[in-house]
């Protein structure tokens, strides 16, 4: 399993090039790809996304949210912030569900090179 981050889908999705939009294309080819339920929900709420794209992040697995999730999501972004670095909510829960699942996260966005270097995330850029 891999997870991916919205930064990432909607690079592929825009036909943009990079490591991290190979490595989306081949997680969804070999059917590895799962998305965090926050990614779900981003990419979901962009209101003019087209119907073939919406039906197929509904066909993909989710990681399902283990007990204790917000609290150790809560904990987890504490930390990252109490080191002087950003942490958004939404990347602190993409980044607690890949934690939980011990599942790589492909991701172009910079923020979670801070969550990488202070966690056992695993990122695949």
């Amino acid at each position: 399993m891999i997870a991916l981050d919205t930064s990432s889908v909607v690079a592929y999705l825009d036909g943009s090039t990079g490591k991290d939009v190979l490595a989306v294309d081949l997680a969804l080819e070999q059917q590895q790809a799962v998305l965090p339920p926050v990614v779900l929900c981003e990419l979901l709420s962009a209101p003019r996304l087209p119907k073939r794209p919406r039906a197929l992040f509904q066909q993909l697995p989710q990681l399902d949210l283990l007990d204790g999730y917000w609290e150790r999501a809560g904990l987890l972004r504490a930390r990252i912030l109490a080191k002087g670095h950003n942490a958004r909510i939404a990347d602190a829960l993409i980044a607690q569900s890949c934690l939980d699942h011990d599942v790589p996260l492909i991701s172009r966005d910079r923020d979670f090179q801070t969550f990488s270097r202070l966690t056992p995330l695993q990122l695949l850029e």
